[in-house]
């Protein structure tokens, strides 16, 4: 079989989940292989969990030259293992704003197809899309070597044992994409709740909380649940939440395996961000309101009153 090879996003010396995703959506193609960009020591600590979910091999492309400049370095890398490694049979990303990105510039120096957020593969290499703001579902194929960004909750991680072979791969960063330097990294604080955009379970809120303050509703909610928090456009507007929260097609794109949303109407740029959610459940006293069109389970009524009352059943049954 080809090997599909597989983009490496971890964090702190752990492989993320949207990785394990993809290296389960692999075996559909072909045969995963794991590719690891990043400064000298990235990959030795993450072998055991590509090996754990199935990476034949592992594509090694270590400088640090590619810490010390934005996005380019890394899709040069990429290019480089795809070399190497022959004429894979695709490239898959998970869909974070860098990944897209990196994959534009890998489709180019592949003379490839770019098929974006995907959800879905066929056994002859048929890709399912979600376009247009997840408005409209596609089947698409591409030419060549697909590259392709995977929608993060597409597929639940499976294990699979793989041998992890370390193959090195020699990369020398071009000119061209030295043209713009990382001066500085701030860290982004980190909470105890999941990161929004590759959180199985999220629960929103949006105006119908009435003010800034009501939004803890939303919190204990979603920490009942041990779950994300989002917002809606109107909140983040607003200065309820920093705009990292919103969710929606000028914010963050979410497909969790469950989506609760608290008080949003559901205007169509809210919906474009997360109704490619799994399950989705709506609270609102607006027995009209848009968002009932796409949730699967709805609640009309007032959600000061079901909000408290669904997090405390959730945690008498958690207890």
């Amino acid at each position: 079989m080809a090997e599909v090879l597989v983009l490496v996003d971890s964090l702190d010396g752990n492989v993320k989940k949207t990785t394990l995703e993809l290296l389960t959506a692999a075996r559909q193609l072909g045969e995963p292989s794991a590719v690891v960009v990043g400064t000298p020591g990235t990959a030795a600590p993450l072998a055991n969990q590509l090996a754990e979910f199935g990476a034949g091999k592992v594509y090694v492309v270590e400088s640090d030259d590619i810490a010390a400049y934005a996005v380019a370095p890394k899709a040069e890398a990429l290019a480089a293992a795809a070399q190497q490694a022959g004429s894979p049979a695709a490239v898959l990303l998970s869909s974070s704003a860098e990944n897209k990105e990196i994959a534009a510039r890998l489709a180019l120096k592949l003379e490839s197809g770019l098929l974006y957020d995907a959800v879905g593969f066929g056994a002859d290499g048929t890709v399912t899309q979600s376009i247009f703001g997840a408005a409209v579902t596609v089947q698409s194929k591409a030419k060549g070597t697909p590259v392709v960004t995977v929608r993060p909750n597409s597929f639940a991680p499976e294990p699979a044992a793989g041998a992890a072979e370390e193959v090195t791969v020699e990369f020398t960063l071009s000119d061209s994409a030295k043209s713009a330097k990382v001066l500085d990294t701030v860290v982004e604080e980190k909470g105890s709740r999941p990161q929004l955009s590759d959180a199985s379970v999220v629960v929103s809120g949006g105006r119908g909380i009435g003010k800034a303050d009501n939004f803890e509703i939303i919190e204990k909610l979603a920490d009942s649940l041990g779950a994300a928090v989002g917002a809606s456009r109107a909140v983040v507007d607003a200065g309820w939440v920093p705009h990292t929260m919103q969710v929606g097609q000028t914010g963050v794109t979410v497909s969790p395996q469950l989506y609760i949303a608290v008080g949003i109407s559901g205007a169509i740029q809210h919906r474009a961000g997360m109704q490619t959610s799994k399950t989705i459940v709506a609270i609102n006293k607006d027995a009209e309101a848009p968002i009932f069109e796409l949730a699967d389970f709805g609640v009309v009524g007032d959600l000061f009153q079901v909000a408290p009352q669904l997090t405390d059943e959730i945690s008498k049954r958690k207890g």
